[in-house]
């Protein structure tokens, strides 16, 4: 199903920015209300950290199929041979293993995520080893469904409007800030369809 706020969210944007107008047309595609627990959306975040999205999808699979039941129980006693085998490196594996012991010592388990706010709720994140703001917006974007994050430390995002609104020429995170400031509050929304606009694969965390 899609997000309830998604159609108000691409007319608004179709109506005040012809590139995102031509972009939303481009694909009927949306992010799905459908998500995956805190954990696996956590997780999945860290394993596509600074890697493209169709690396992110493989390693992904790879580790889905290695271990199916995704949670910190099984991460935390899964051999590192076997996730090094699935494409982690050395780090990840050490991050992954940090945020199974925040969820087995409870630490993440009960924080009421939709009572914080955005820069709470990164906050709270970062405090994990290996989630950095990037990985905390991934999971405000695709387990929380928030509107209006705007992940100007993504690699994806910075081609994008590179490519569509600066002739393909490099834009500084200030000039994206500034662009954007003419989706709010739909950032989310406008982000999800510059990625969209760079790869066959939609972004999934």
């Amino acid at each position: 199903m899609t997000l309830v706020f998604w159609e108000q969210a691409i007319n608004e944007l179709s109506a005040r920015d012809p590139v995102m107008y031509r972009i939303i047309q481009s694909y009927s595609d949306s992010l799905s209300e459908e998500k995956s627990d805190a954990f696996t959306t956590l997780t999945r975040a860290i394993v596509g950290q600074q890697i493209s999205v169709k690396a992110a999808a493989s390693v992904w699979q790879k580790v889905t199929t290695s271990i199916p039941e995704i949670s910190p129980e099984k991460l935390m006693v899964t051999e590192t041979s076997l996730l090094r085998a699935c494409g982690l490196s050395a780090r990840k594996i050490d991050y992954l293993r940090d945020l199974s012991h925040h969820f087995l010592e409870g630490k993440l388990v009960a924080v009421n995520w939709h009572e914080l706010d955005d820069e709470t709720l990164i906050r709270r994140l970062i405090e994990v080893k290996g989630i950095g703001r990037w990985t905390a917006e991934m999971f405000l974007i695709f387990h929380l469904h928030r509107p209006d994050v705007l992940p100007l430390d993504d690699i994806g995002l910075q081609r994008a409007v590179s490519k569509h609104y600066n002739d393909s020429q490099p834009i500084n995170k200030h000039g994206i800030r500034a662009i954007a400031e003419n989706w709010q509050p739909w950032r989310s929304v406008a982000t999800w369809y510059l990625w969209r606009s760079l790869d066959p694969i939609p972004v999934i965390y």
